[in-house]
């Protein structure tokens, strides 16, 4: 399963639209990849990552409306948050359709 963590994660900077995203699954998938990982783990990491980023992305944008922080900060956040959250829903199109295909095989 080790073996294919490079092929996961080719993948995943190709459905990225942009180096963040890619990054944000290349480094979920090495900093699994030497403990054994499973493709579980993997997706896990990567959803766990997506999740921290959205959440940091509404915390500045709350900070950014009381004006603690300032629009350059904002507005990176809001687009790392919406990187990762297209990243997540192209992960998710592909399973399910990996899935229909294997549904669709003959036995």
């Amino acid at each position: 399963m080790i073996a294919a963590l490079p092929l996961i994660t080719s993948a995943l900077s190709m459905l990225a639209p942009s180096e963040t995203a890619g990054s944000v699954a290349a480094s979920a998938a090495k900093s699994v990849a030497g403990a054994g990982a499973d493709f579980g783990q993997v997706m896990s990491k990567v959803s766990a990552d997506a999740m921290h980023s959205m959440k940091a992305a509404e915390s500045l944008a709350v900070d950014g409306i009381e004006g603690k922080a300032n629009t350059q900060q904002v507005v990176q956040a809001v687009m790392s948050a919406q990187e990762s959250l297209q990243t997540a829903l192209a992960i998710r199109d592909k399973s399910v359709a990996a899935f229909q295909e294997i549904t669709r095989m003959a036995i």
